[in-house]
């Protein structure tokens, strides 16, 4: 049997995988790529510069000839880009999903999980990814999991992505999303995932983020604050950083006002906003009732 021999995609996957889109976008230009590396390559490319917000440039760069996980990828960009292009996104999925050529492409299957599970349609989102096939849909399987609230389901995925790889970059980080949403001591396990990671790569806003949230379930909310500005100083409109900020703030007496207003005008979709916004509503009425 032939060697295996290393990974050409290694470090741009671990790259976007770890949230250093700008870093993945910059080194990509990898040599003697075959065929299936290269599709691989450009969607992850392309999928950074969505991370970003650059989603037109995705949607002017891919055209109509290119290979299915590409066209796929440009459909999650047309649904972020746009409101109204949901409808049309939704169709395109559905008629792509069901034909028998293309419906089990990966990343075609990831892409619509993705999307069905931004909208909150989580049963057809585990539709097209709960069978797996790639690491990043067990994954994708683990966040929809915990979306729903059953952390026994996401923790089967996490022990499926283990006995793949129990080190590989995408099996740490469900560990530690598990380990957040499962609470007590298994933040102190989370915490040391999220320090292990900004000790071997550079730091970014996903792994300031996470460690961020573990530092606030310890109620260690001055090193949160620490990490969240260093966060907002990388990027200043990343809507989790404003939102962990929102939050960080109020507990440590600090006004959350700014940070939450920063996070209406940039991010007007965001749960938290969301979330405010129906208690300033609820609060209102009570007022009127009383009046």
């Amino acid at each position: 049997m032939a060697a295996i021999g290393p990974d050409p995609l290694f470090a741009l996957r671990n790259n976007f995988y770890l949230g250093a889109y700008q870093t993945a976008i910059n080194n990509s230009e990898l040599p003697n790529l075959s065929p299936d590396d290269i599709i691989e390559r450009d969607s992850l490319v392309f999928r950074s510069y969505i991370a970003i917000g650059s989603h037109q440039l995705v949607i002017g760069e891919i055209d109509d000839s290119a290979a299915t996980a590409l066209q796929a990828v440009k459909l999650l960009a047309m649904y972020l880009a746009s409101p109204e292009n949901k409808e049309m996104v939704i169709s395109s999925l559905h008629e792509w999903l069901g034909d028998p050529a293309i419906g089990n492409n990966p990343t075609l299957r990831l892409i619509a999980g993705t999307i069905f599970a931004h909208e909150q349609d989580y049963n057809e989102a585990l539709k097209h990814t709960h069978a797996g096939g790639s690491m990043e849909l067990h994954a994708l399987n683990v966040q929809i999991f915990l979306k729903m609230h059953r952390s026994d389901y996401a923790e089967k995925q996490l022990r499926i992505m283990q006995q793949i790889d129990e080190d590989h970059t995408l099996a740490q980080l469900a560990n530690a999303w598990l380990n957040v949403a499962v609470g007590g001591s298994k933040i102190q396990e989370a915490y040391l995932i999220y320090q292990d990671f900004s000790e071997r790569y550079p730091m970014t806003n996903l792994v300031l983020n996470g460690k961020a949230v573990c530092c606030m379930h310890m109620g260690n909310f001055d090193e949160a604050e620490t990490l969240l500005v260093e966060a907002l100083n990388k990027d200043a409109r990343d809507p989790e950083t404003l939102a962990n900020l929102a939050v960080c703030s109020l507990h440590i007496g600090k006004s959350s006002s700014r940070y939450l207003s920063q996070l209406k005008l940039s991010h007007p979709d965001h749960m938290l906003v969301k979330r405010a916004l129906s208690a300033e509503e609820t609060f209102d009425r009570a007022v009127q009732t009383i009046t």
